[in-house]
């Protein structure tokens, strides 16, 4: 009987050719349907953000008191109740509810017009170009909605420094800088909640949908 010689074992096995458990077009096509649905868990999430804060808008309208609250903030300034002053405040913060709601909706749209065309497209350069574009529709969203928040906040310090001025309050100096240290403050905090939560909602399905890409590409440039 031969004797078992491991060492030449190990060569042969290790000069034996692995074929490939895929080939080039099985991966494309995992790839695509991959790809597809993150665009489509992009497009979910975001019709839910829409449907909250429409939810979050009717609520406040006719049974929240959220404006009370802001009134409120206004008193201990030492602004004077009104009903024109309520009126205003009222319909300035109806109109910023009505404009978070259609720039959320354009977006919605603009990611269901996107998830459309890479939903349907077979041409893999063509495709790649949609993801592309789609990735940076995702972070314009997210830029748009922290500029959106720092808009929101100035609009509201500008209210509230007119209405102190229409009724002749000066604030003292101790007052004027706390009152400015926290809107500062809150704004920054905002800002970086704002963005941990799009970095974990939507940066984890980004993330992925990178690494799609790069592989699409990575095939591509393989092809003739």
């Amino acid at each position: 009987m031969p004797e078992f010689d491991l060492d030449n074992f190990k060569k042969s096995w290790q000069e034996q050719e692995v074929q490939p458990k895929y080939n080039s077009t099985e991966i494309e096509a995992m790839l695509n349907k991959s790809s597809r649905n993150y665009v489509k868990y992009i497009l979910w999430i975001s019709i839910a953000e829409f449907l909250i804060i429409l939810c979050m808008n009717i609520y406040y309208t006719f049974l929240g008191d959220d404006s009370n609250s802001f009134i409120k903030i206004l008193a201990r300034l030492g602004v004077q109740n009104s009903t024109e002053l309520q009126t205003s405040f009222g319909n300035l913060y109806l109109i910023l509810k009505v404009i978070s709601l259609v720039i959320t909706a354009y977006f919605v749209v603009c990611f269901y017009q996107n998830y459309r065309k890479i939903n349907i497209e077979s041409n893999l350069k063509k495709l790649i170009l949609q993801i592309i574009r789609f990735k940076k529709t995702v972070n314009l969203f997210i830029l748009a909605n922290i500029l959106l928040l720092i808009v929101f906040t100035a609009v509201l310090t500008v209210f509230t420094f007119t209405v102190l001025s229409q009724q002749n309050i000066h604030l003292t100096h101790p007052t004027l800088i706390g009152f400015l240290v926290g809107i500062i403050v809150m704004t920054i905090l905002s800002i970086v909640l704002i963005w941990i939560y799009y970095r974990v909602v939507y940066g984890i399905i980004l993330k992925r949908l990178g690494k799609n890409l790069s592989e699409l590409k990575k095939i591509d440039s393989l092809q003739p």
